[in-house]
């Protein structure tokens, strides 16, 4: 540290023997290069010393903290985090001007992640207290664009387990019981990516590097080497789940084999068959429970890296308690509380970083119960916030159905970015046809059911020969007749909301051929010279 400078900066210490560090923290720069960046790619990084009063954090860490953060904005450079901390230092000779100083931390945590900042954060031991707080402002507010990895020995906690037992609160077997990956928060969406260890957290934290690092000066993550072609016919990949009778991709594209595209399917496959086969995706809260329904990969598209969003097309079973007024499984095809705060998540640490694509065959928000009482309005808002600000091209592709309020939180009119697309023979409308005919046109179905032909000749019988058992063939007569006109007027209704009526109005830009579709993505986000 700079001891003449009037705010906290930094200054070269090259030379310095090691161990010879004054606090319980080390901040410089580090390198690595790369094929991508060859000429280095560098971070601003800031490594705890546990050795040292275990991480406790005093005035002197805090200063190097800011500065750290100081010096990375001042170079356009994400700062990489591996913190193990006992949080704020308690002693005979210090006291309230230690919380000061971790406040001075949190201020330039917010303006620094606001202003567009990445931290990534890597937890490989216990975090108590300052720094579980500095950890949540780094990787967990709704802005963040950083990601958070945790090992099975990290964990992030307010009190450790030792202090809530002496305070006669509830604690754990350990601090990792109490705020681990397993049990919270890899569940609970807190932490993005689980490692074996803290170099399996370095080769995981490469990977997102690979889609997300920004050369300083330069307005995109570069593109990588990919040999797959863009004309390449997504239909031909194999599909592989046991448990369906599709055996490629195009069957779920196929009227004879999905009729109305309405069998379940998994999503993951079609992600698979889209983005580019060489490259291996990276899947962002895999563990985050109840929102099994969204899916956030980072990967690319003919080399260049993108946000890659679907929305699963089965139902997903759910794990421990489900109150009686939630559904039995989360629905394929449903946006639910915590699914939706995950796109939206998603949309946030993209923006202004890379494009997204959205994969979707989506039925809507959940409305139960449950889910308006665990904040499905504010999270499914929270979507078309993201949408809103998103900085970047944002390309929707309808693969399915599309229906309801979700279609608002994806609409054209919230950014002049957001370009939306549907694939030959997928459905978009304000509900679905069987939803409109049981709902919407139930007094159109009963006057059909009425008038049908077996329906009339029924009703004579039995004015003819009235009775228990006439009323009984006219009942069952009617309830047919009911089914047959209600599945009618679904058809009826499918057939006129179509996507061609929605390109007609300008709700759709395109309609796109399934085997066009990795083509229509690539030559529209990145134009006509994408690679290949």
């Amino acid at each position: 540290m700079d001891s003449g400078a009037p705010a906290p900066k930094l200054i070269s210490v090259r030379g310095r023997a090691s161990g010879e560090h004054e606090a319980g923290l080390v901040v410089g720069v580090i390198g690595s290069s790369t094929d991508e960046v060859p000429e280095g790619m560098f971070r601003v990084a800031i490594v705890s010393d546990p050795t040292r009063d275990m991480g406790a954090l005093g005035p002197a860490e805090c200063d190097r903290v800011v500065a750290a953060i100081d010096l990375a904005e001042e170079r356009g450079l994400p700062v990489e985090w591996i913190p193990i901390s006992a949080g704020a230092r308690i002693s005979m000779e210090s006291g309230t001007e230690n919380l000061d100083a971790t406040a001075r931390v949190v201020r330039r945590l917010v303006t620094f992640t606001q202003n567009g900042g990445m931290i990534h954060v890597v937890v490989a031991g216990v975090n108590v207290g300052a720094q579980s707080y500095w950890d949540a402002l780094a990787t967990m507010q709704a802005h963040c664009r950083g990601a958070l990895i945790m090992t099975p020995e990290g964990s992030m906690v307010l009190t450790g387990r030792a202090a809530l037992e002496a305070a006669g609160s509830v604690a754990a077997e350990d601090e990792v019981a109490i705020g681990g990956y397993e049990r919270v928060a890899g569940p609970n969406g807190e932490a993005h990516y689980f490692a074996r260890d803290l170099a399996d957290a370095s080769r995981i934290l490469h990977r997102h590097y690979k889609f997300t690092y920004v050369v300083p000066g330069e307005l995109m993550p570069r593109s990588l080497q990919t040999e797959d072609r863009k004309d390449r016919d997504v239909r031909a990949t194999d599909y592989e789940c046991e448990d369906s009778e599709f055996l490629s991709v195009g069957d779920l594209f196929d009227d004879a084999k999905n009729p109305g595209r309405k069998k379940p399917f998994a999503m993951r496959q079609l992600m698979a068959a889209t983005a580019d086969a060489d490259i291996e995706p990276l899947e962002r809260w895999r563990d985050w429970e109840g929102a099994e329904t969204a899916i956030v990969w980072d990967t690319s598209l003919g080399g260049h890296p993108v946000s890659l969003l679907g929305i699963e097309s089965r139902n997903v079973p759910r794990l421990g308690h489900r109150p009686l007024d939630g559904p039995a499984e989360w629905t394929g095809g449903t946006l639910f509380p915590q699914s939706s705060r995950k796109v939206a998540r998603a949309l946030q640490a993209s923006s202004g970083n890379r494009p997204v694509v959205v994969l979707a065959n989506l039925s809507g928000f959940d409305g139960s119960p449950e889910s308006m009482r665990n904040l499905q309005l504010e999270f499914g808002a929270d979507i078309a916030r993201a949408v809103v600000n998103f900085t970047g091209p944002i390309l929707f592709v309808v693969v399915s159905r599309y229906h309801g309020g979700a279609y608002v939180v994806f609409s054209q009119e919230l950014n002049s970015r957001l370009r939306a697309a549907a694939l030959e023979g997928s459905h978009a409308s304000v509900i679905g046809g069987a939803a409109a005919a049981q709902v919407v046109f139930s007094r159109e179905v009963e006057n059909r059911a009425r008038q049908a032909k077996a329906v009339l000749a029924a009703e004579a019988e039995g004015r003819g020969s009235p009775g228990a058992a006439a009323q009984a063939v006219l009942d069952q007569v009617l309830s047919e007749a009911r089914l047959e006109a209600r599945l009618a007027v679904a058809a009826e209704f499918d057939a006129i909301h179509s996507v061609d009526r929605a390109r007609e109005v300008g709700s759709l830009h395109e309609i796109v051929s399934p085997g066009d579709l990795r083509r229509y993505l690539i030559e529209t986000l990145f134009g006509e010279a994408g690679k290949n």
